[in-house]
């Protein structure tokens, strides 16, 4: 298993220089417009960029060869990564990558599934506010598309690291947290996870315009269903969190609030955020951009056939049985 592991981080290690070299060189020759105040911004936003890459090769190296690993860490060819002027798709699925991986290997080291909902979330707004700031232009619908992107992230990562303080535990990994190999499979569907999402985003602040400046009709609309996705979202997440902290609703299934309406109405507000937030980009989207509509397609599929209603009927029908 060591050697298993030792091999794989070292792979790891190759295909992320091999691809950040090539990103590198891509935007070597871009054009330099607007580098004035763009290039502090980016400047700033260099640290938390180079942190993850740095991270994540040293926490693969953990399981392997740490001394080599530290070694690549320390190399310009690392380094070097993060230090071109304009962020592509690529680029910024190569951070994903390294945060999920690096997140992976510090977990299935200490054997904690406390840094997964944390890094999950948090990667969302790193990526959304470093493409902003490595934006060709700035306006507001880009601004506001990120500024939702980072209050959805703040409202469900600060949930979802206080259930699993409080509970002590996450029950999905409660086995694959002791399984290295099982455990990174979670963490790399995390990694597709966060950078299928947020698509849309990404694809309106790395475009050169990201439309026009005025408002539109889909701006309000995609506003509105976000708004009231994230309200839903929350409310329920609040509702089923207080119910099963109150010792006598032990063994009990919630059926109240927006509960007694709907058996996930938690699920109904996540796939609104996200249909919202491809209706507000759409207004900054043109022709093969579009197609980033898979994004809330993908959150309503995820949600329901595979992370989420499939894992909690399964837990349900353990608790409580059958209807039938």
């Amino acid at each position: 298993m060591q050697a298993t592991l030792s091999r794989l981080g070292q792979l790891a290690g190759r295909i992320a220089a091999a691809a950040g070299v090539g990103v590198r060189r891509q935007f070597t020759n871009s054009s330099s417009n607007g580098a004035g105040g763009k290039a502090s911004l980016l400047q700033m936003f260099r640290v938390p960029l180079r942190s993850s890459l740095l991270a994540a090769t040293l926490g693969l190296g953990a399981f392997g060869r740490p001394t080599a690993a530290a070694s690549f860490a320390s190399s310009p060819a690392i380094i070097d990564q993060v230090t071109f002027k304009e962020m592509g798709l690529l680029s910024w699925l190569i951070v994903d990558v390294a945060i999920q991986w690096g997140g992976w290997a510090v977990s299935a080291a200490l054997k904690t599934d406390k840094f997964y909902d944390m890094l999950g979330t948090g990667s969302f707004a790193a990526l959304s506010v470093g493409s902003l700031l490595a934006a060709r232009s700035i306006h507001a619908r880009k601004i506001a598309a990120t500024a939702f992107v980072a209050a959805w992230a703040v409202r469900l990562g600060g949930f979802l690291v206080v259930r699993v303080l409080k509970t002590g535990h996450d029950s999905r990994f409660d086995e694959a947290k002791h399984k290295p190999l099982t455990f990174w499979v979670y963490w790399t569907m995390q990694a597709v996870w966060v950078f299928t999402t947020l698509l849309p985003v990404l694809l309106l602040n790395s475009s050169s315009t990201g439309g026009p400046a005025a408002l539109l009709w889909s701006d309000f609309v995609g506003a509105a269903v976000y708004a009231t996705g994230l309200v839903v979202e929350a409310t329920a997440d609040g509702q089923k969190f207080s119910f099963k902290m109150d010792p006598a609703n032990k063994g009990k299934f919630i059926d109240r609030g927006l509960w007694s309406y709907a058996r996930y109405p938690n699920y109904f507000g996540e796939m609104m955020v996200w249909w919202g937030m491809f209706i507000f980009c759409s207004g900054g989207l043109q022709g093969p951009q579009l197609a980033s509509v898979v994004s809330p397609v993908f959150v309503m599929l995820l949600l329901r056939f595979v992370s989420g209603v499939p894992l909690q009927e399964k837990q349900a029908t353990a608790r409580w049985g059958t209807t039938q």
